[in-house]
């Protein structure tokens, strides 16, 4: 096993490429819709017969090309460049650091600029390539208001919630660190192509509860969603919640992506205890409305996520309350082995039961794929995100190696 010092500070590390200032004090056009961008341009003076050509074209540039750079958007008029310029920002967030772990994970530490009279603030984003997919894990917020008691992210007070912007942002940025869009030198005009891609799938499950920022994450997912530009299909989009009751249906309604429960637990006093926000929408209520998310079908299945705590909610009788929980609901259910972080007092359930607890789930009539741990060895597996600001102390440090050596053993 590699030193934790060599984890931590992200080693092997990849050179990255200069960015642009992004505190500029300029408004940025990524993450308007097509209607905010035309009103943007109509402010600054432009013309109203020009102003659908204009959004099309911009639009084009920024989603299709992946140009951060005005400069770069030859078939607009120099006169127009320059305004752009002189008004507007679509700079990409600073990289403050790149960790790539063992199994090709990827980790981007990115740092926003202030907001009003806040200060910068730093999320984290994740790439996770599989065979036949690449899945890109999103941060809604900066850190989290619901500490769920398993999860590290939930240790990171909120900050505050992330504009549609710095939500797209993550998606344009790791595009371009991974080569995802198009060569520069490919014509205007000319059909770009859409196969090959690095990343086939988004999942909202980064940093954060997505639906406490309901209307700045719909807005993103929508434009991440268009046919005209990064054209994404919803069915390869999934919103995870820990269970928002409330905005459950309007995801499906306004938004129409898939769905995903941060599930974990099935009773009532158990879940208060792993996620918070059971107490206020309990396992009546959310489950009644999963039944109602429009859409729901077999081919458009909710998720069910469940992390693996060892004697906590691992036992036979959790799967049997699962199945019966779940009844008539098209669901599948991901098993998730529990990714250790600095200062957890829960374990991993052994991994003879996690497989006990699977079969019996498939027997069931439900699919159970067991989540392969991914990044764990740079803290970008599932529930380790957390905010590279809230540095590790040098004694959770020593106690996380000892744990992943203890675990893994040191030639891993």
């Amino acid at each position: 096993m590699a030193s934790l010092d060599a984890v931590i500070s992200g080693k092997p590390k990849m050179a990255l490429a200069p960015v642009q200032d992004a505190i500029s004090g300029k408004p940025s056009l990524i993450g308007l819709d097509r209607e905010q961008l035309a009103a943007a341009l109509r402010d600054k003076g432009v013309p109203e017969k020009q102003v659908k050509m204009r959004v099309a074209q911009i639009w084009n540039w920024i989603y299709v090309r992946g140009i951060s750079d005005f400069d770069a958007m030859s078939n607009v008029a120099k006169d127009m460049r320059e305004m752009l310029k002189a008004n507007f920002a679509i700079a990409r967030p600073e990289i403050v650091e790149e960790q790539v772990s063992n199994d090709g994970t990827r980790k981007w530490l990115l740092r926003f600029p202030p907001r009003g009279a806040g200060r910068p603030v730093e999320v984290e984003t994740v790439y996770i390539p599989e065979e036949g997919r690449g899945t890109l894990c999103i941060s809604s917020q900066v850190g989290c208001s619901l500490t769920c008691s398993f999860c590290h992210t939930g240790t990171q007070k909120l900050v505050r919630n992330l504009t549609s912007e710095e939500i797209l942002s993550q998606l344009l940025l790791a595009r371009d660190r991974l080569g995802d869009f198009p060569d520069r030198d490919v014509p205007v005009g000319a059909m770009v192509p859409s196969s090959d891609r690095k990343i086939t799938n988004v999942v909202m499950m980064g940093m954060g509860e997505p639906l406490y920022n309901f209307e700045e994450v719909k807005r993103a997912l929508l434009i991440a969603s268009d046919g005209d530009g990064l054209s994404l299909s919803k069915r390869r989009i999934t919103l995870s919640t820990s269970g928002v009751v409330p905005e459950i249906y309007r995801t499906g309604e306004e938004i129409g992506v898939m769905l995903a429960i941060s599930l974990h637990a099935v009773r009532d006093e158990l879940r208060d205890m792993l996620v918070p926000i059971n107490k206020k929408y309990p396992l009546k209520d959310l489950i009644a409305a999963c039944r109602a998310y429009p859409g729901l079908s077999n081919a458009r299945r909710i998720t069910f996520e469940y992390v693996m705590l060892k004697d906590v909610n691992d036992s036979l009788e959790d799967a049997k309350g699962l199945v019966q929980l779940l009844k008539g609901v098209p669901a599948k259910i991901n098993l998730i082995p529990f990714n250790p972080w600095p200062g957890t007092n829960y374990q991993c359930s052994d991994w003879a039961q996690i497989e006990k607890f699977a079969d019996f789930i498939n027997q069931a009539g439900y699919a159970s794929p067991i989540r392969t741990p991914r990044g764990r060895d740079i803290l970008a597996a599932c529930g380790q995100l957390k905010s590279e600001s809230e540095r590790m102390r040098k004694t959770e440090r020593l106690a996380f190696e000892a744990m992943m050596i203890a675990n893994h053993g040191e030639d891993d």
